[in-house]
């Protein structure tokens, strides 16, 4: 099943709609999981969290601390501030591609 990715509007944005932090996070981690060929449960163990709550992080379900945030760039040989600059440019990019961060990444 396909899962299509949800908008709030906020007021006073760029755009009518704008992608939640947590989803473009969870988009961005799953591109970074996908690319090193990994299995939820290998990059949840060495993240030291459980393979279902990573599945939730990367579906933008879940708005998960800084300190887990820190805890899975690590187990993906990243760095916080990596990720974050990652997640920070998508969400600065045109909304009129919000997809392309999965093939640019």
């Amino acid at each position: 099943m396909s899962e299509q990715r949800r908008f709030q509007v906020i007021p006073g944005g760029r755009a009518e709609t704008e992608p939640l932090w947590r989803e473009v996070l969870g988009e961005r981690l799953r591109a970074l999981r996908t690319e090193r060929g990994e299995r939820l449960v290998e990059t949840a163990g060495r993240a030291g969290i459980s393979p279902q709550y990573l599945s939730e992080v990367e579906r933008g379900r879940k708005e998960p601390s800084s300190e887990m945030i820190a805890a899975l760039a690590g187990a993906l040989g990243s760095s916080l501030g990596e990720l974050a600059g990652a997640v920070a440019d998508e969400l600065s990019r045109p909304a009129a591609a919000p997809t392309a961060m999965l093939r640019a990444a």
